[in-house]
């Protein structure tokens, strides 16, 4: 199947491409280059450089290259940027989607997989979180997802689009080769924070909060490995080609670590190439961060058969070390 994938050339839409392509399936990317690099896809790969803001121009790709499905990933994701520049989220995520699906709906009613996410949660009572918690974002960037979920079911109904939407927690790790990986902008992601301090580029790692109410006090979170996730993103298409639609899933490991249990496994890999123990401190906690989120993931394991390989931490961080110290300033090293 001919798969268009809009957001392609950012972090998990280039992992996922080359899964889709391993998989057996051809591949067009759809992506404006914002915060994507086009030295992130295979060589070959068709890339429709256009903006989810420009209706003519999603519905001319349609057209033009005739997919079996779409795999949704264009998104502005900071949360902090999206309280900050509500306007421009709303404007990108939301109306980029609803462009999205109308142009899906004028040309041709082929089902979607959206990149969802677990902000939609909240601050969640419950741990692990299970697909049916109550959805109460407490960021804007969380409210452009759930609103593009409901909008999403909108057209499932109206206009028969078939959809999966996958909601995932902490996405980390890299292709084992190092050829790609995280190349954010603004860097927010402990992992990749830690890496970036490894190698000179920040003074040192910051723990917000060691009195939660967890094994070492410090927050909990699942980190799930990039391949895993677009590995899930492969089997929601499959299962949407077979007659699937209208399903949400969460995407996680199913158990977290500690921030202390990162940074002490990031030490450890670092440590092997020489390089000596983050520098480390303590500060107060931050509004919001919830002790632990853990998703629940039954429920894809259940329907799709989907089962991460990348459940130990050490491994998960050596594939973003690979990726970090062969390109330390991202594709422009």
């Amino acid at each position: 199947m001919k798969i268009l994938v809009t957001g392609g050339a950012g972090y998990i839409g280039s992992h996922t491409v080359r899964a889709l392509m391993a998989a057996g399936h051809s591949v067009v990317v759809l992506d404006n280059l914002s915060s994507g690099n086009a030295k992130a896809l295979p060589e070959g790969v068709p890339l429709v450089q256009a903006d989810l803001l420009d209706l003519g121009a999603v519905q001319d790709a349609l057209k033009v290259h005739q997919p079996g499905a779409v795999v949704h990933f264009a998104a502005l994701i900071e949360v902090g940027e999206s309280m900050a520049q509500p306007g421009r989220y709303y404007r990108n995520n939301v109306v980029g989607s609803l462009n999205l699906l109308t142009a899906i709906a004028n040309t041709r009613k082929i089902p979607i997989v959206f990149s969802s996410t677990a902000a939609l949660y909240g601050d969640a009572v419950v741990s692990p979180i299970p697909e049916d918690a109550p959805k109460q974002p407490t960021s804007v960037y969380g409210e452009t997802k759930l609103m593009t979920e409901s909008m999403i079911q909108a057209f499932e109904k109206a206009h028969g689009i078939r959809s999966v939407r996958l909601r995932y927690f902490n996405v980390c790790g890299a292709l084992p080769d190092g050829s790609i990986g995280e190349n954010h902008v603004n860097k927010t992601h402990l992992i990749e924070l830690a890496l970036l301090t490894a190698l000179g580029q920040r003074e040192k790692m910051m723990i917000f909060g060691e009195d939660y109410p967890t094994r070492d006090g410090t927050c909990i979170r699942d980190y799930i490995h990039v391949l895993d996730l677009a590995d899930a993103h492969v089997r929601a298409v499959e299962a949407l080609e077979g007659g699937a639609g209208n399903v949400a899933y969460n995407v996680g490991l199913g158990h977290g670590f500690t921030v202390r249990e990162v940074l002490d496994a990031v030490d450890e890999v670092i440590a092997e190439t020489g390089n000596p123990p983050l520098t480390r401190e303590l500060a107060p906690r931050r509004a919001g961060d919830p002790p632990s989120l853990v998703a629940d993931s039954a429920r894809i394991r259940a329907d799709l058969g989907w089962t991460p390989q990348y459940t130990d931490l050490k491994r998960i961080i050596e594939t973003a070390w690979a990726w970090h110290r062969s390109h330390p300033h991202g594709f422009e090293s």
